[in-house]
């Protein structure tokens, strides 16, 4: 998602403090039963192992309202009569039929509980659906509020996007919203008055002419998609391609955009997405996603994730809406949303966090993968410029990992601060062909999965061959960041590092002022810097590559 911080209040285009329980990266301290029925994977949630849904959903733009159904086929991970799927309250649930009958449920908050006339025995393949309709919320600021936009193109025809992230899928349609569960493939119908077009996830199978004036456009996604990606964008759409020879072969490249941008983007798509495939491939292995193809998708919002359809709203500039966050000039040489969002298929899409408290492995890794770009085209130094010139947006207010189980996320610091913790670990690490093989050897060994923290720093502790872990605890656990502290006695210099974590000894580039960086590594206790010559006044430490104070 995107992305300039929340507490630069002059920019345009900050997050803002949004509404209630759809938005991201509002500060909360108190949490509710809503909030735990929302992010808990209890026992009526993993008890079952969704397979395949078929969306099918009709939008009546002049009345903001929707109906429709979803067919949920799942597997049994245990015996029960009772499981929770999520819809919004504001969203009716007009029945839930299984075999044929109508189902007894529940509500409490935007969770609805359904109870089975008879045990579903574990190992078995069952499936219900669930009709529903109502007025789905409304979103304000897309994507940093959830739901959907309801606007018109410049020409004043009807223009309609779904962005969900944080709020949840369940904000617009009924599904097992939570991301520990993604389901395997999916098929979206979408029903829109005749003259507009849908666009959604994966390939379009089919479009078919309906009797009361509508089309209603199929689409399959034949991967893993999690709940929030899965999107519709209705618009009178034109359509263009081309494509990609990539890792695994001819990747198809689609444009949905206005007609009246037709040319606008046929020359901002064809000069940024290539480039960028062809740097994240190199960094971080094949595109995640051939078999459902590669799109992007003119939106009413800035920009979303959305798997394999991804929202472009950036007005066919370079940089962020025409600015360079990082301040350094290097950000204003290609388009921040095809770049930023494009990396999300890697990171965030392919990999995705069982709990959006962990959303700095969706966020955390693609900031950082603006830099990788960067560094494609311009060199590593320029890169280096960039991470650092993105510091000036970290706040270090909270920390960037979250509570577990009541859907929050943590600090915005994952954005920026992450980016430039991974740039630490790079510099530790001291391997960049080590480094890239352990960027693209999580994109396979995580593939097409949820994981947690644990897992991706077990991951990158275990391909470096070092103990990683303090040093990501200290950036994702702590909000202060490690100061490097120096004294100088009867002509010796000692360091030591103040941190919050145990045990913390991360390696440090230090020198004589004018000569060539050695690596150090302090501990927690005052220990010998062992380079002749060293004083308080030539004493020069690497803030560059890494992120810290020094004192």
């Amino acid at each position: 998602m995107n992305f300039k911080r929340i507490f630069i209040a002059t920019a345009a285009i900050a997050l803002f403090s949004l509404n209630a329980s759809a938005q991201l990266m509002q500060k909360k301290e108190t949490y509710t039963c809503a909030d735990t029925l929302r992010g808990m994977l209890t026992p009526l949630r993993t008890c079952y192992d969704i397979n395949y849904y078929h969306l099918d959903v009709k939008f009546d733009i002049d009345q903001k309202y929707i109906s429709g159904s979803n067919l949920f086929k799942f597997t049994a991970t245990q015996n029960f009569n009772k499981l929770q799927f999520d819809l919004y309250a504001n969203l009716k649930v007009e029945k839930v039929v299984y075999q044929g009958q109508n189902l007894p449920f529940t509500r409490e908050f935007n969770a609805v509980f359904v109870t089975f006339p008879k045990t579903i025995s574990k190992g078995s393949k069952q499936e219900f659906t669930v009709y529903y309709s109502g007025n789905p919320t409304v979103a304000k600021r897309a994507p940093w509020d959830g739901g959907v936009v309801f606007t018109r193109d410049s020409l004043g025809k009807p223009w309609v996007a779904t962005a969900c992230q944080g709020a949840g899928a369940s904000i617009w349609w009924p599904t097992k919203d939570h991301q520990g569960d993604e389901v395997d493939s999916m098929l979206i119908s979408i029903s829109v008055p005749a003259g507009l077009k849908d666009v959604s996830n994966g390939r379009l199978r089919k479009v078919t002419p309906l009797a009361d004036g509508y089309t209603q456009y199929d689409w399959f996604v034949a991967n893993p998609i999690n709940n929030y990606d899965v999107a519709a964008n209705i618009a009178d759409y034109t359509h263009f391609e081309d494509s990609y020879d990539g890792e695994k072969g001819k990747l198809t490249l689609d444009y949905w955009v206005l007609p009246y941008n037709l040319e606008k983007a046929k020359k901002q798509f064809g000069a940024n997405v290539k480039p960028m495939l062809k740097a994240f491939e190199n960094w971080f292995g094949p595109y995640p996603w051939y078999e459902d193809g590669y799109k992007l998708v003119e939106t009413p919002h800035l920009g979303m994730e959305h798997q394999s359809a991804v929202a472009y709203g950036n007005k066919y500039r370079n940089g962020y809406l025409g600015r360079d966050l990082s301040g350094t000039g290097r950000g204003i040489n290609w388009d921040f949303i095809i770049v930023h969002e494009s990396g999300h298929e890697w990171f965030g899409n392919n990999i995705t966090s069982k709990d959006i408290a962990d959303m700095w492995i969706h966020e955390s890794f693609t900031n950082y993968s603006e830099s990788l770009f960067i560094e494609t085209y311009y060199g590593k130094q320029a890169a280096l410029e960039y991470i650092q010139g993105i510091r000036k947006n970290i706040q270090n207010d909270i920390p960037i990992i979250g509570p577990y189980n009541v859907n929050k996320e943590g600090s915005g610091d994952m954005y920026y601060k992450g980016a430039n913790m991974l740039n630490n670990i790079r510099a530790i690490i001291n391997n960049d062909d080590k480094w890239r093989q352990i960027l693209r050897g999580l994109n396979k060994a995580f593939y097409h999965q949820t994981v947690t923290t644990p897992q991706i720093v077990n991951y990158i502790n275990q391909q470096s061959g070092m103990n990683l872990t303090p040093v990501f605890d200290q950036y994702l656990r702590y909000t202060s960041i490690p100061t490097l502290e120096f004294k100088f006695e009867n002509g010796k210099a000692y360091a030591r590092w103040i941190v919050d974590v145990k045990g913390f000894n991360m390696p440090a580039k230090v020198r004589v002022k004018g000569d060539e960086y050695r690596f150090i590594k302090p501990t927690t206790n005052f220990t010998p810097v062992n380079i002749a010559g060293l004083t308080k006044d030539n004493v020069e430490v690497d803030t560059l590559e890494f992120y810290i104070k020094v004192k």
